[in-house]
């Protein structure tokens, strides 16, 4: 028997038939209770474990706040915001997300995504981009430990990246709802 947890929130989006700037995205944003991969930008060299607790108390931060991207694909870009975030759930260990990306504004974006691959819900994508959190607040439980593990924290925002640049490699970022 397999016990398996949600914990969701959503903004409701009235439904505008081909509304020209606005393509809906899904993806995987972090893996919880999970060290990093490598340390994120902000981290001071260490590793991250971002509790279950902690993410689902900052689920509703994630309600509404922006997806950025660098051209490079490479880092968080703050300024250059390509979509909005407007559903956020834990399943499993995953922190999803999805939202529309401004499509008319940034059709460059929209094409990348495109040609970085599909998703299949439940399977590890074999997509070339993943997403990485931006945070506020963080609570660090010790910070002298190699991992710090997050405790506390409130989402600013997420990233597109290139998945080897980003923190957790199991992230991805895929076209549809």
């Amino acid at each position: 028997m397999m016990n398996v947890e949600l914990e969701s929130m959503a903004i409701e989006m009235p439904v505008v038939d081909g509304h020209p700037n606005r393509e809906p995205f899904r993806g995987v944003l972090t893996i919880v209770d999970q060290p990093s991969d490598k340390p994120p930008a902000g981290a001071r060299g260490h590793r991250v474990l971002l509790t279950r607790a902690a993410a689902e108390a900052a689920l509703p931060s994630l309600l509404g706040m922006a997806l950025d991207y660098s051209p490079s694909l490479d880092r968080h870009d703050t300024r250059r915001k390509v979509g909005v975030i407007t559903r956020a759930e834990i399943t499993g260990r995953n922190l999803e997300l999805s939202g529309y990306l401004f499509a008319k504004d940034f059709p460059e974006i929209v094409r990348e995504i495109a040609r970085s691959g599909s998703a299949n819900r439940g399977e590890l994508m074999l997509s070339t981009l993943g997403m990485s959190y931006e945070l506020a607040d963080a609570s660090v439980a010790d910070i002298r430990a190699s991992v710090w593990t997050l405790t506390r924290v409130t989402f600013t925002g997420a990233a597109i990246l290139r998945r080897d640049k980003a923190a957790y490699r199991q992230t991805w970022i895929a076209l549809g709802e």
